[in-house]
């Protein structure tokens, strides 16, 4: 109880501090206050505006606000988002452009879950979607799943994406951004050895840590300071009374989030003051740099406890996937296996949070893998966002990673019709 009255007391202050935003948005909104020759009232209700705008956020899931894409005909087609298999944790969904020739090119973009929803890679669906279909795969929030719904660790995750692979086929191209990378390489050995037909056809793994230990980081060492009993006494709370996961044990999104705010608190103390001064002036607009970056930013999610500590404390302390002792329902899970999948790696120059050689090193576990179906990347000068969605990404990864999966994958004629 004690840990679920902490989860309470967190959505109280942030559901004050939305109140106290929208009360001061209010009041000085009043036309009154107009024949008052004061800035104050007009910095007031700016204030108010961006605080409201910014707390109510962190409780909102954001839409993915794919509408259209622009088809080699030159034409807009309607984009549809599908839910093809659903899950208590997680749903494989499909976005679906009408009207258009199928793409020969089938990609399976799998989400982290690593406190934001899967709508962080919102640009990187989007530069796929007009040469690729695309799935993805769509992560739930901890809080809005009943306890009576059992766990989720690190290898049912695993069990996820190895039926999320069995269901599109072995036509499929996977790309594993960040925190999942491990556990797509694992998914994919995994099917070599239980369903080898099943197997992707190419995986990209893309600034992940495969073996966190291949070069040190703010994020490894703190897998190494902190023990796992300080884990669960200290960050570990339960879901309070207001969501359907009541008592459901969680690593909190909230929590997460200060600690990500905490590490350049500077930086969001002055665009926030920035954007105060902007909404003064009418300079603002709904959808600005600002609003777009931090409506994503804010939005964060609860990971249920056991995926958190058994991440901690398998990929990063014991690292069990760059030792190749990894376990997946009592069954040693053999990376060497995979013999036929060809293997991508993309690592960014200056990523501060898997650095380069962490996601490198799947390349040595892939032991039954010809040279010829292995490949790398060192991105110059990228940080860890840009890999896969900043300008690195649109103007040299991506076409990289196409050239891959078309160099790996036999190009058949379209068909004429979406499937």
């Amino acid at each position: 109880m004690r840990y679920m009255m902490t989860y309470d007391l967190m959505e109280t202050v942030r559901n004050t501090n939305q109140w106290m935003g929208a009360t001061a948005l209010s009041f000085a909104s009043y036309p009154i206050w107009g024949a008052v020759p004061n800035p104050a009232f007009r910095l007031m209700a700016a204030w108010g505006d961006v605080t409201e705008r910014s707390f109510s956020r962190m409780v909102a899931k954001p839409d993915w606000g794919i509408d259209t894409v622009v088809a080699s005909d030159g034409c807009d087609h309607v984009v549809t988002v599908e839910t093809e298999i659903a899950r208590p944790f997680g749903d494989l969904i499909r976005f679906k452009v009408q009207g258009r020739p199928y793409k020969h090119r089938k990609i399976l973009l799998i989400a982290p879950m690593s406190g934001h929803y899967s709508t962080l890679l919102r640009s990187t669906v989007q530069s796929l979607l007009p040469d690729a279909e695309v799935w993805v795969t769509d992560w739930h929030n901890a809080r809005d799943i009943p306890v009576s719904v059992g766990k989720f660790d690190i290898e049912d995750y695993t069990l996820y994406l190895a039926e999320f692979m069995q269901q599109l086929g072995p036509d499929t191209n996977v790309i594993a951004v960040c925190q999942p990378a491990p556990l797509a390489l694992a998914a994919t050995a995994y099917l070599a050895a239980e369903d080898p037909k099943a197997q992707p056809r190419t995986l990209t793994l893309i600034g992940g840590p495969i073996d966190p230990d291949a070069a040190r980081t703010d994020v490894t060492d703190f897998g190494r300071r902190v023990t796992m009993g300080q884990l669960e006494q200290f960050i570990i709370q339960r879901v309070g009374f207001k969501y359907a996961g009541v008592g459901r044990l969680v690593y909190p999104g909230l929590l997460q989030l200060a600690s990500f705010m905490s590490m350049n608190a500077e930086t969001h103390a002055k665009a926030f003051g920035d954007q105060v001064l902007r909404v003064a002036k009418g300079e603002a607009g709904e959808h600005d740099k600002h609003n777009k970056f931090y409506d994503e930013y804010l939005a964060v999610m609860d990971m249920p406890a056991e995926f958190y500590l058994s991440t901690v404390e398998r990929i990063f302390k014991d690292r069990e996937i760059a030792r190749n002792v990894f376990e997946v329902d009592g069954r040693q899970v053999d990376i060497g296996a995979i013999t036929s999948v060809a293997v991508k790696v993309v690592e960014g120059e200056r990523d501060d949070i898997s650095a380069p050689g962490q996601c490198r090193a799947a390349l040595d576990l892939l032991t039954g893998l010809p040279a010829e179906k292995k490949a790398s990347h060192l991105e110059p000068r990228a940080g860890h966002y840009g890999i896969f969605a900043g300008k690195s990404w649109r103007n040299n990864i991506r076409p990289l990673v196409l050239d891959f999966i078309d160099k790996n994958v036999p190009v058949r004629a379209s068909r004429k019709k979406s499937a």
